[in-house]
């Protein structure tokens, strides 16, 4: 029986891309350099200021978001903030702070902040897969259905909502042309790249130790703030056998545990109130021996959304309100975490 979840909310370094005029300064490459770079040699700051980059510069990057030598870039406005406070709720509707992400496409782009109920809190978003491994791969009728693409899809309107609530988010995964999509059949590809933008590699541990990589420098870089890593996955298993969401953290973290726990229990009441009549049977189990769970300097929680092969597992990340749904009760579940730090 296909699930109606009702969707309650709606690479990058997700931060606010604030308009600027058409004049600003600007800087011009030199031969090897990457924006990253030509940042840092301007006094920018990579983490708050890439994507404003990018955006003021759409169309002269190269596939990628390469540098061309010798070509002139806009660079970002000194001094702005990368995430400027929203409006008070007594000003909704005159100044909210809107930004732009085109991470989520144009559909999607326009984030705004709704509130800074997560303000402080640095997330680490890992999509299972990407690249050249498409990981699991059901089918549905005719249609191939490959675990990476709905992954990113979930993990997508996951960043989102958070960044809606003042979150500060890193997609260790990225596609530069997928953005949030509204359809059931994902087209598969396989240009995902590494944050910041690195070739994903077949290998799987040089795969995983790529990102964590990443995700453990930017940590450092954060030091001291609520920091999580979530790692989402879609399992794939015998076709008769139907699963419920369910989570993993490390034996020995008691935050990693405290998370996952904060989520599932969102998960349990959800279940409850769209399926009465069928209990929730997901549970949060330690599995130290996961790479990114092992091996990630925040709390991690790794998660399994569901069966990729099974008919009535299928459903929950083939609609789209069912993808938002999962991304929406995530977010509710950190939430709840992140207030009883």
């Amino acid at each position: 029986m296909l699930l109606r979840f009702v969707a309650f909310f709606c690479l990058f370094c997700l931060f606010a891309v604030p308009v600027f005029s058409q004049r600003g300064p600007t800087a011009v490459a030199r031969p090897g350099e990457g924006a990253h770079a030509l940042l840092r040699r301007n006094g920018l700051s990579e983490s708050r200021h890439f994507l404003q980059f990018l955006s003021l510069n759409r169309g002269r990057l190269t596939a990628g978001n390469g540098l061309v030598a010798g070509r002139s870039y806009r660079l970002p406005a000194r001094g702005k903030s990368a995430t400027p406070a929203a409006a008070p709720a007594s000003q909704a509707g005159s100044s909210a702070s809107v930004l732009h992400a085109p991470i989520f496409g144009p559909k999607y782009s326009r984030v705004r902040v709704l509130d800074r109920t997560m303000r402080g809190a640095v997330f680490y978003l890992s999509p299972g897969h990407g690249g050249p491994d498409p990981g699991a791969v059901g089918k549905y009728g005719k249609h191939l259905l490959a675990e990476d693409e709905y992954a990113y899809d979930v993990t997508l309107r996951l960043a989102r909502v958070l960044m809606e609530h003042g979150a500060t988010v890193y997609m260790l995964v990225q596609d530069p042309n997928d953005g949030i999509r509204d359809e059931q059949f994902l087209k598969i590809d396989r240009d995902e790249l590494t944050y910041p933008r690195q070739r994903i590699p077949l290998n799987q541990l040089a795969r995983l130790r790529q990102r964590m990589v990443q995700a453990n420098q930017l940590y450092a870089r954060h030091k001291g703030a609520y920091q999580r890593l979530l790692s989402l996955h879609v399992d794939s298993r015998s076709q008769g056998q139907k699963i419920d969401v369910f989570f993993y953290h490390h034996a020995s973290s008691k935050a990693g545990l405290r998370t996952a726990t904060n989520i599932h229990r969102v998960f349990t009441s959800r279940y409850a109130r769209a399926q009465p009549n069928r209990p929730y049977s997901g549970n949060v189990l330690p599995r130290s021996s996961l790479y990114e769970v092992r091996t990630s300097h925040a709390p991690a929680v790794f998660m399994e959304l569901g069966n990729i092969h099974n008919a009535r597992d299928q459903p929950r990340f083939l609609l789209p309100d069912n993808r938002q749904a999962l991304a929406n009760w995530i977010y509710e579940g950190l939430r709840a975490d992140y207030k009883g730090r």
